[in-house]
């Protein structure tokens, strides 16, 4: 089908009406590759102002419409509003793609709705809601960013990403003379689009975000290291390169198969890839490592801007489970250090109860000592570790804290 809104519906109809996420839902959708950048462009528009569009809609319909009509309406009015498109080409596509999918039923209802639509009469919220909205963050996560970080909260939320993140290993002299900014870390640049070629199957270089390899800056060299939460596995593989040797673990088989994956096309020989549950001790482990790096299962509400589908399923509720999950994985997995070796806690999360008031939690055992850490990348210290926010740190939002056994 040649309409150009099929594709995006195709994408967005997986991630609304089905869960899946919006990566794995691009990647397993087979698009027309010649209008790829335009359909991807679109879908991350609507996740990245889903609030408002869902706003919009509300604001014009009398009673909220099917699931199929409102993702359609999510796009025509992303064209409309965001992209500046005619609106009479909008209206014709939307109303030509409802007819070829035979939901001709509903053209009616979706030309009136375009034709009348008028975004001055689109009134935000006040106050949180209106954060909320403007943001595309979970209306909980608001509340708690404006109580931990003040003024600072709605830069915090408004922060973007700044391109696409590309770690080499070898060869980016070839790469370089295109637009680029540099990192704090070596042979880690940002690009405003990156498109892969022959050297990214040949392990010349990788997409590996700043804040993993931030991470993986502050973990001390050592002989035996246990990545306890690994997939993909781009924190295993650049880990290798000061370890002797790294087990990187994972919970589910086809999350061990993409670590595999991982390590055959960088061609590292020095890392095992092992399916286990962090949170179930594993008596041959005990003691076992030198070092231990739990990045564990966490909101990402520091990563929003890269992941615009994430609030789409994050609830106070799940928030509050996912700090049992934290904790029992960084009790359990701190019995695998040797006697004087270094536990690492991470998140990719913004708000202190998955980050320092774990670690402090986990601390009372008294069994570790929180340790300073440091790395090159903008953060704040916190009591017990080091915290990146997106507005700081390249649009993303992350934590690492450090601790020896004693």
């Amino acid at each position: 089908m040649t309409n150009p809104f099929y594709d995006p519906y195709r994408v967005l109809t997986k991630i609304y009406a089905e869960g899946a996420h919006l990566k794995i839902a691009l990647a397993e959708t087979d698009l027309v590759e010649l209008h790829r950048a335009r359909t991807v462009k679109t879908v991350y528009g609507v996740l990245e102002n889903d609030g408002y569009l869902s706003l919009c809609i509300k604001t014009f319909a009398q009673k909220s419409p099917k699931q199929t009509v409102r993702t359609l309406l999510k796009i025509a009015l992303y064209s409309l509003i965001f992209l500046k498109k005619p609106r009479y080409m909008v209206t014709d596509t939307a109303v030509d793609l409802l007819k070829k999918m035979g939901k001709g039923g509903m053209a009616g209802f979706v030309n009136a709705f375009l034709r009348n639509f008028d975004e001055a009469k689109v009134i935000l919220p006040a106050g949180d809601e209106g954060l909320a909205v403007k943001y595309n963050f979970p209306l909980f996560a608001v509340k708690k960013l404006k109580e931990q970080y003040g003024e600072r909260a709605e830069q915090i939320m408004a922060a973007k990403s700044r391109g696409v993140s590309v770690r080499f290993v070898r060869g980016e002299e070839n790469y370089l003379s295109r637009p680029h900014e540099n990192t704090p870390f070596e042979h880690l640049f940002l690009f405003p689009n990156f498109v892969r070629d022959d050297g990214f199957f040949e392990g010349d270089y990788t997409f590996q975000s700043v804040g993993s390899v931030a991470i993986c800056s502050v973990v001390e060299p050592c002989g035996n290291l246990l990545d306890a939460c690994a997939a993909p596995g781009g924190k295993s593989v650049l880990l290798s390169e000061k370890c002797a040797h790294v087990t990187a673990c994972e919970l589910h088989a086809h999350r061990v198969s993409l670590i595999e994956s991982y390590l055959s096309r960088m061609g590292v020989k020095n890392v095992t890839a092992a399916e286990s549950d962090s949170t179930v001790f594993r008596p041959e482990w005990e003691e076992a490592f030198d070092g231990v790096l739990c990045d564990v299962p966490c909101s990402g509400l520091g990563t929003v801007a890269e992941n615009p589908d994430l609030p789409l399923r994050k609830t106070e509720e799940n928030f509050e489970e996912l700090q049992k999950t934290q904790l029992s994985i960084l009790k359990n997995c701190a019995r695998y250090v040797k006697k004087g070796g270094a536990l690492y806690y991470s998140t990719c999360s913004i708000l202190e109860e998955e980050n320092d008031k774990i670690v402090r939690a986990f601390l009372e055992g008294g069994a570790f000592e929180a340790e300073e850490a440091d790395c090159p990348l903008a953060h704040e210290k916190t009591v017990y570790g080091l915290q990146f926010l997106p507005d700081t740190a390249y649009g993303a939002g992350f934590y690492i804290a450090k601790m020896r056994k004693v």
